[in-house]
């Protein structure tokens, strides 16, 4: 395997690892979120600064007062550094749906040590850098048809496709 190819394949995995983290942020699944992150990973958030375990316990309850959130991931540069990397990623994220809260979207760039071990490359330390917040207030209306809607629930067209081909059981 030529190195051009090895650095493309460790940048698409660097990548994965933030989009499984999005992934499992915005559908309550957090033992994706936890697999982001290496067992002894650090995050520093808005608000929190602690191990992985200590995020998923400060932010399950926050996401759960929430109808739903969605992570987009724009930019995103890697800089490899043997088996460290540092990851930037910019983030835009909608939160909706909190009694008595408005909604709102917010921007940010999470900025990761990854690194490396046991083949297996993950989060060492994040920190989720908040560039700028602004209030969505009145601006969701209903949707325009019938159709799919995202849940945060087995019943996620998601999470029903994934126990469908045997991918084992739904998260809960």
């Amino acid at each position: 395997m030529t190195d051009a190819l090895q650095e493309l394949l460790h940048k698409q995995a660097i990548y994965e690892v933030v989009l499984r983290y999005c992934r499992g942020i915005d559908r309550l699944d957090f033992d994706l979120v936890r697999d982001a992150y290496h067992p002894d990973g650090i995050d520093h958030h808005t608000g929190f600064d602690g191990t992985v375990d200590e995020f998923i316990e400060w932010v399950r309850p926050k996401l759960r007062t929430l109808g739903g959130t969605m992570h987009h991931i724009g930019n995103h540069l890697v800089e490899l550094h043997g088996d460290r990397a540092i990851s930037e990623s910019y983030s835009t994220a909608a939160h909706w749906g909190a009694p008595g809260r408005d909604d709102f979207t917010s921007g940010c760039r999470y900025v990761d040590l990854m690194e490396l071990r046991d083949g297996r490359w993950a989060i060492a330390e994040r920190w989720a850098v908040r560039e700028w917040t602004r209030s969505d207030a009145g601006r969701l209306t209903d949707p325009e048809g019938h159709g799919p809607r995202g849940r945060r629930d087995t019943s996620d067209p998601l999470n029903q496709l994934r126990a469908r081909i045997g991918e084992g059981p739904v998260p809960t």
